[in-house]
């Protein structure tokens, strides 16, 4: 291992030796319209391999008319990944995609050097009273991608591969696990899977990978003799053979992890970067708002408004 992805790296002693290396409660976030739960980064955590952001959206309700407005922002230095339960998200960017998102698909954006994009409800879904329940994280670039160009990528539900078998059925969003492979293309070891376990099904965890953790998003699983009700995040210590045990209703998991990368991140708002001069100047050139010549450019169909800054609020 590189680095220890702890924030504050400290020696092991009796309370950290066994098989949960970091337990982690996500904080509520209220944004207004809805929710959110998010678990990284945390106090004692700023990653899970390359995972740098992790928010449980929802589930959350709408009246007709009702809906998400995710106004045009900017990131650099990062990918992000919507993955949906419940409800859609239309997402728009300023590489010209616009792209509505369902249940069990992906969009994977790519930031690079930098990108602004929006994630709206549609009109369609509007139109009546609806639902919204998902994931949404970064993952942090390797230092050597931190300056390439944005990308976009959508993935159909059917084009994800899925594992079915004694109580267990699994969608690997992205990366490699179980001896599959996402075709979503990534700059860096991983593994992401949606897991949904029924009552005393068991899942052992990847082990092919550096780092691996889990999130409970329904339900209650046992790890390594411990009760873990939904809200909860667990890291596991690398290179342990461990297995999870759903609870008597079952559960429904987030699994992911890989590989750690060559040193933490500064992170600032919506940019992440191995440097802290790439952060001061994506700043200024979001501040200056010369959406025509400037460093930033807003989505060709969503350029009525945009978020500011937050020091600007």
């Amino acid at each position: 291992m590189s680095w220890n992805p702890a924030m504050m790296p400290m020696c092991p002693d009796e309370s950290t030796m066994d098989a949960i290396e970091t337990l982690i409660i996500p904080r509520a976030r209220d944004l207004g319209a809805f929710e959110v739960r998010r678990a990284l980064p945390a106090p004692k955590r700023q990653m899970v391999g390359p995972f740098i952001f992790f928010d449980q959206v929802g589930p959350a309700e709408f009246l007709t008319q009702q809906g998400i407005d995710i106004r045009p922002h900017p990131h650099i230095g990062l990918s992000t990944v919507t993955y949906l339960f419940q409800g859609e998200f239309q997402h728009r960017d300023s590489i010209g995609h616009n792209q509505i998102i369902y249940p069990g698909a992906v969009n994977w954006m790519t930031a690079g050097r930098g990108v602004t994009h929006s994630e709206r409800t549609s009109q369609q879904t509007r139109a009546h009273p609806h639902a919204l329940y998902g994931i949404q994280t970064w993952v942090a670039l390797p230092e050597d991608e931190e300056d390439a160009p944005p990308d976009f990528e959508h993935q159909e539900k059917e084009a994800l591969p899925f594992m079915e078998a004694e109580g267990k059925r699994l969608r690997l969003i992205l990366g490699t696990a179980y001896g599959q492979r996402s075709p979503v293309r990534t700059s860096s070891d991983m593994f992401y899977l949606d897991a949904a376990l029924e009552p005393g099904a068991v899942l052992p965890l990847p082990d092919d990978h550096e780092d691996r953790g889990l999130y409970v998003l329904e339900g209650q699983v046992r790890v390594a003799g411990t009760d873990f009700s939904a809200g909860r995040m667990m890291v596991f210590r690398p290179g342990d053979s461990l297995a999870v045990q759903a609870g008597p209703q079952g559960a429904r998991l987030m699994l992911l992890g890989g590989a750690t990368l060559n040193g933490p991140r500064y992170i600032w708002w919506n940019f992440v970067s191995s440097s802290q001069e790439k952060i001061e100047a994506a700043k200024a050139a979001w501040r200056a708002a010369d959406w025509d010549q400037g460093f930033f450019q807003l989505p060709p169909d969503d350029r009525d408004e945009y978020a500011t800054a937050p020091e600007d609020r």
